[in-house]
């Protein structure tokens, strides 16, 4: 499956630790011949962390893609019926971000994206970045991996012996999991090895 000509739309959500793993990624869409469309949530556009803020992320992915980011749930909308996308990702997507997601709730602007394009039946692709995602969130992301049209990036525990419950995904493998995606195909492996044992 090719990108090139096809329309993704790509959300941030706030596990800002690893946005600058997923920066490189966009640029490979970009490069594939995607037309990437970034939507953040609140807790992107307003946060300043030791990892940067909100508005400097914002502009370096508005720079690579060409676009401004969708910011708000009303901009967000029309990626249902009236300005579709070929396939959603979400990454990096926090505990919070997919709790709500498998609840149905949808108060960000990433959220309604993902709901529009799960409205038009196309799929949505995750890379998960959570603290719980084997704790409480675990059944949270048992719905997800079950629920028709979600993909996953292949993740696994990031420190096992440090954060037991943690989880993430290998951000390297995002564009061959839209590829497979947009195919109708979960990329396999799902669950990784993501530590190095010492």
């Amino acid at each position: 499956m090719e990108l090139r000509g096809k329309r993704i739309g790509f959300g941030l959500t706030g596990s800002h630790c690893t946005y600058d793993a997923v920066y490189p990624e966009i640029e490979k869409l970009v490069e594939e011949g995607a037309e990437v469309v970034p939507v953040v949530s609140f807790t992107v556009k307003n946060t300043t962390t030791r990892f940067g803020s909100g508005e400097e992320w914002i502009g370096k992915i508005e720079e690579v893609t060409g676009k401004k980011a969708i910011d708000s749930i009303v901009e967000a909308e029309p990626l249902g019926p009236k300005s579709p996308l070929d396939c959603m990702v979400i990454a990096p997507l926090t505990g919070n971000s997919l709790s709500k997601l498998a609840n149905a709730l949808t108060d960000s602007p990433v959220l309604m994206a993902a709901k529009a394009t799960m409205r038009n039946q196309r799929p949505v692709v995750l890379g998960i970045s959570t603290n719980d995602a084997l704790g409480l969130n675990g059944i949270n992301l048992m719905r997800l991996i079950s629920a028709k049209n979600i993909y996953f990036i292949p993740f696994g525990q990031d420190d096992p012996a440090n954060k037991p419950n943690s989880m993430v995904a290998d951000m390297t493998l995002l564009a061959d999991t839209v590829k497979h995606a947009l195919a109708g195909k979960q990329y396999q492996p799902m669950i990784i090895e993501r530590f190095r044992k010492k």
